[in-house]
């Protein structure tokens, strides 16, 4: 998160020359062709995406026109329609306000006999209202809903601004914050706001083409880059202001992602939503993260129906089982959660959970949710995150070296 704050679209029409199977090539302004067919991309067959994939152009026929789509040609198009709904978040504070004193003390060094001055900074109790960091989102609903990270809204006694793609200024106020993932949600007042839509998550494929919008370095709006998936189902610990989160399934791509691009939309070739992004890898040549779709998905439905970002929780602390923790504990399996008190002896199972209510304890593992055995590619928190809250779970434990399968039902995490 940063600390402050008429491009020529073509599209390629050919006809084969039947004589010497040659393209003769005519370029047209796609700015025009796209104003007049404003659902271009709803338009063409679903085989485009993957042409388009492999570097190949592929003809299609819209409005009786027939057109051949390049991958740069659908990449502009996708900005063009996405633009408008990705936003600028600037946030300000009042914070103490500094003034420099100049103090005057004898500089035995100076040969002309005249005062050396030097300034001390120091705070005169009072406060000025300043800018004090920046980042990304982008409008979820036509009702103002606006999508963005955790980390870039997260201050309290901060005001966040919404700068829109037509230059207006907004007050935003924040709707909520998700208790198990980097996401927030904000409202700007207002109705008829152009929105983002998204994509089947389940559907990424490593290689995709992607193209990420954002406030990069809190100063250059709506900067684009264009990258690919370069991995799925990551599991980072990210940090900022002394903080540090788990992020488990994320989206890894080596699209630019910058200091203030941290909220914005990840998009595919159609301009719907893949990942909102969360964080890059400091010193590193683009390596990124943004969180899947399906997670921001959630959070935006849970809050239009019920106001909250609700999360589904089983209520056990547990340490995932490796190997070497397999071996410290004289454990039968190398896979699972085993279930154990946290810092502080505080309890294993919370009580009035659904994991208490199922009976679950301490010493038990946890080897699967729902069939989905618990290892390194699929942790306990991240299959339970993708439920909803109020779905009942069939977990299958290891208790005593007997295996048994009991069925959880999941209550939203306390916000306190």
């Amino acid at each position: 998160m940063s600390s402050k704050h008429s491009t020529r679209y073509v599209v390629i029409v050919s006809f084969l020359s039947g004589a010497i199977g040659a393209f003769l090539v005519m370029l047209v302004t796609l700015n025009a062709f796209v104003s007049q067919n404003p659902n271009i991309l709803s338009q063409l067959p679903s085989s485009v995406g993957a042409y388009l994939q492999q570097l190949q152009p592929v003809t299609a026929t819209v409005n009786g026109t027939n057109v051949t789509l390049t991958q740069e040609a659908l990449v502009i198009a996708a900005v063009k329609r996405s633009q408008p709904a990705v936003v600028s978040i600037i946030i300000t504070a009042d914070v103490p306000k500094v003034q420099q004193y100049f103090n005057d003390q004898f500089n035995p060094f100076d040969l002309f006999g005249s005062p050396f001055q030097y300034s001390v900074p120091q705070q005169n109790g009072e406060t000025q209202k300043r800018e004090i960091g920046g980042g990304s989102g982008f409008l979820v609903s036509a009702d103002g809903l606006v999508l963005t990270n955790k980390h870039v809204v997260d201050q309290d006694n901060a005001e966040y601004t919404v700068f829109t793609n037509d230059g207006k200024k907004h007050t935003a106020s924040v709707v909520d914050r998700d208790p198990a993932n980097d996401l927030a949600i904000l409202k700007i007042d207002g109705t008829g706001y152009p929105y983002l839509r998204f994509s089947d998550a389940k559907k990424i494929q490593i290689g995709q083409t992607v193209i990420a919008i954002g406030n990069s370095l809190g100063e250059f709006r709506n900067t684009v880059s264009v990258g690919v998936v370069s991995g799925l189902a990551r599991s980072i610990t990210a940090g900022a202001r002394g903080q540090s989160e788990l992020l488990e399934g994320v989206i890894q791509t080596d699209a630019a992602i910058n200091p203030g691009n941290s909220g914005g939309p990840l998009l595919d070739l159609q301009g719907n939503v893949i990942g909102i992004n969360v964080a890059i890898v400091q010193g590193s040549q683009n390596i990124g993260f943004a969180l899947p779709a399906d997670v921001a998905q959630s959070a935006v439905s849970s809050v239009q129906k019920s106001g909250t970002i609700e999360r589904p929780y089983l209520g056990v602390r547990y340490i995932p089982i490796t190997e070497q923790v397999k071996q410290e504990n004289n454990l039968t399996v190398d896979y699972g959660a085993l279930i154990i008190p946290g810092t502080g002896n505080q309890a294993a199972v919370i009580p009035g959970s659904g994991a208490d209510k199922a009976g679950l304890a301490e010493g038990d593992i946890i080897l699967e949710v729902d069939g989905v055995k618990i290892d390194a590619d699929h942790s306990l928190s991240n299959l339970i995150h993708n439920k909803n809250v109020g779905d009942t779970v069939t977990l299958k434990i290891l208790r005593k070296g007997g295996e048994k399968t009991v069925p959880a039902t999941l209550t939203a995490i306390p916000t306190s």
